[in-house]
């Protein structure tokens, strides 16, 4: 019986050690091709840079006990999926699994992330996704940092990918995002939750100077407990501790209903 295969991807770059946490532990899983960034591309979203090249170089690693080749990709993570799919793989894969990020990814900044900008690629296609995240200290979203220990998220990577792969994703679920306490054990329960309608990393300016002097912009956490709904992913993972599951849709349509809407905008026309 042919093994399913899995795209794995992330946006810390091909070189990331949750990379390739990751890919260890979906081995048990699939076949796995790796196809990342050839550099940090946090914050990226699904975004598709005119001035990447494409130029893809491949990458050899022994991992986990085997000889991997991956491949690093001059491009956003939403654009290592396209050249992975369209160029690398023998079919379409059968699960695209992006991550595992430093960095949880919650509220209404996840298009912010490359993580899910490449899930949300990946969804496009009609292919299940999933996008898994581990809560970091910020100092570290733009490391490799080899003293986060990433081997309880690739257990729920590895767990939540075959369910998706043994049952698939219902209804017009498209993204399963999850986002692993940085307490978590393999024991920490997970529960469902919605997307917190709450920014969560707020940006903040450095500038002490002129306008023409640099001065890129800071971020922080900013969110408390009564800010947020307790079924939320960001209650999940900051106050509960436990491993927040948000299904994702591309779907971005205002549940308002249409003709509401219609009747709202021609008001001023009637009379």
């Amino acid at each position: 019986m042919q093994k399913p295969l899995i795209l794995l991807t992330n946006d810390d770059g091909v070189e990331s050690p949750g990379l390739w946490a990751a890919a260890c532990a979906l081995a048990a899983v699939g076949d796995v091709t790796i196809a990342a960034p050839l550099t940090q591309s946090t914050g990226a979203g699904r975004s598709m840079p005119h001035f990447m090249n494409g130029r893809i170089e491949r990458r050899v690693r022994d991992m986990c006990g085997r000889t991997w080749e991956a491949y690093g990709v001059n491009g956003s993570p939403a654009q290592a999926v396209d050249h992975a799919i369209l160029e690398l793989m023998p079919r379409y894969p059968d699960l695209v699994v992006s991550g595992i990020n430093y960095g949880e990814n919650v509220g209404t900044g996840i298009t912010i992330s490359g993580t899910i900008g490449a899930a949300m690629e990946a969804a496009s296609f009609g292919i299940p996704a999933l996008a898994v995240s581990l809560q970091t200290g910020i100092q570290n979203h733009l490391s490799h940092s080899t003293e986060v220990d990433f081997s309880v998220a690739a257990h729920f990577t590895a767990y939540f990918a075959q369910r998706i792969l043994r049952s698939g994703l219902p209804g017009d679920v498209q993204i399963l995002k999850v986002e692993i306490p940085a307490s978590a054990t393999p024991e920490t329960p997970w529960r469902v939750t919605r997307l917190a309608l709450h920014r969560y990393y707020v940006p903040y300016s450095t500038r002490r100077g002129g306008l023409d002097e640099e001065a890129p912009l800071g971020y922080r956490v900013q969110v408390s407990p009564d800010e947020v709904p307790k079924d939320s992913d960001i209650y999940a993972l900051l106050y509960e501790h436990v491993v927040s599951v948000t299904p994702l849709t591309l779907d971005m349509t205002a549940r308002y209903p249409l003709h509401s809407l219609e009747a709202h905008l021609r008001r001023d026309q009637m009379g």
